[in-house]
């Protein structure tokens, strides 16, 4: 490697990967602290520069990361300035490194905490408010090995979001974490654990909105509106592992929160106003357009999807457009998979069959399978055309078999 020809300069591994190695667990990304070096030293050997709050460098052939100690004297010793930086770090199960003779080095007890499966924030914890999030997120990783969170640190956490400490978070810092959140094998226990820490109602509160919002007890038996929502993120984790399907299945009824307490547990119309919120949420996160389209399809369409069996052929062909399906099959498929997951997120129903999707798919298939150049030949007028076309796909539509 080329950083052997840096003279004097030692490598530390530290964070993530040390925690994980100590866990039994497949390492995460290698991130090294290195001392014994100067930031021109490491550009100098091939290294380049990234990141404005402390000097970091990605190695010219891994790209792993290394770090120069920060916030700390450089005149002090190796060992101080490690611990000094090790400190400046989020939880003190992150708080570990192992030198370049393996001796652990562990100022905050993490290895006391990584035994007792407890998530504890280091002094320096509030510096940044985007940890509370990536708490939440390894919450939901360490989840299977049974790590709580700590009650101090989660009262500390109330008090930062008491103090409007987490109004500063950047949004696309927020959505980076949600994003890897919803990529993961638990992203409920993210957004629960959010929700615990009083966090939800700062970074999505038309979703925190939803608990204590009542549907009907006959086809929600679990009454909460907030706690179906996350059944449903459940279900959709099974179904699908794409983030996009997952966000869609997480937000499709936002429209409840709004719905005035003198209709409850009626929500008429909550489609056409989760739509709407899901535009904004987007908005205020800076989430993605593929994001975005998807998700407020499922809000304003879910319902159209549960009646597929009783929708006439033209509404459901009205559907399909709407859902670009014809030319975006994979896009049918990720709205089925939420509108699946919202049947199954209920309490007792989490088997159901689901045949409205097996029947959308053949009306996709009916409905594509039109010869519209064929039409377009016997037609001169470009509406009737389009009419046509229309009253073709409806009649393939209505020829197709419903078992």
């Amino acid at each position: 490697m080329k950083d052997s020809n840096i003279t004097g300069m030692r490598r530390y591994l530290v964070g993530g990967a040390v925690r994980d190695r100590l866990l039994g667990l497949d390492e995460s990304d290698h991130d090294w602290l290195v001392t014994g070096v100067t930031g021109e030293q490491l550009v100098g050997a091939g290294y380049r520069q990234v990141g404005q709050d402390f000097s970091v460098f990605l190695h010219p052939e891994t790209a792993e990361e290394y770090a120069l100690p920060r916030g700390v004297k450089t005149d002090t010793g190796e060992r101080e300035q490690v611990c000094d930086d090790l400190i400046q770090r989020d939880l003190t199960i992150n708080a570990l490194a192992l030198s370049p003779e393996d001796e652990l080095i562990d100022p905050l007890n993490g290895q006391r905490d990584l035994a007792e499966r407890i998530l504890r924030h280091t002094p320096t914890f509030r510096q940044d408010p985007i940890r509370v999030l990536r708490l939440a997120r390894l919450a939901a990783r360490l989840s299977p090995l049974g790590f709580r969170v700590a009650g101090e640190t989660r009262t500390m956490i109330h008090n930062m979001v008491r103090l409007n400490e987490l109004n500063a978070l950047v949004p696309e810092r927020v959505w980076s974490e949600i994003m890897r959140a919803l990529e993961g094998d638990s992203p409920v226990i993210f957004f629960r654990t959010l929700r615990d820490l009083q966090a939800l109602k700062v970074i999505m509160p038309s979703l925190d909105r939803l608990f204590g919002v009542p549907q009907p007890e006959k086809h929600h038996p679990e009454i909460d509106t907030g706690i179906h929502s996350f059944m449903v993120l459940e279900q959709a984790t099974l179904l699908r592992k794409d983030p996009e399907t997952r966000l869609a299945a997480l937000l499709h009824d936002l429209g409840k929160g709004i719905t005035h307490p003198d209709q409850w547990p009626s929500h008429h119309g909550h489609e056409q106003r989760g739509a709407k919120l899901v535009d904004a949420l987007c908005r205020s996160l800076r989430i993605p357009n593929r994001f975005r389209d998807l998700s407020r399809l499922v809000a304003e369409f879910h319902t159209h999807c549960h009646r597929a069996l009783e929708l006439k052929p033209s509404t459901l062909v009205k559907l399909l457009l709407s859902l670009d399906a014809l030319r975006r099959p994979e896009r049918l498929e990720q709205f089925l998979a939420a509108c699946k997951a919202d049947a199954r997120g209920r309490t007792g129903f989490e088997t159901i069959d689901y045949p409205q999707a097996d029947y959308c798919r053949a009306a996709q298939r009916a409905a594509a399978g039109i010869d519209t150049a064929k039409i377009a030949r016997l037609n001169n007028n470009p509406q009737q055309i389009a009419d046509a076309i229309f009253q073709a796909r409806s009649r393939a539509v209505a020829g197709i078999n419903k078992a």
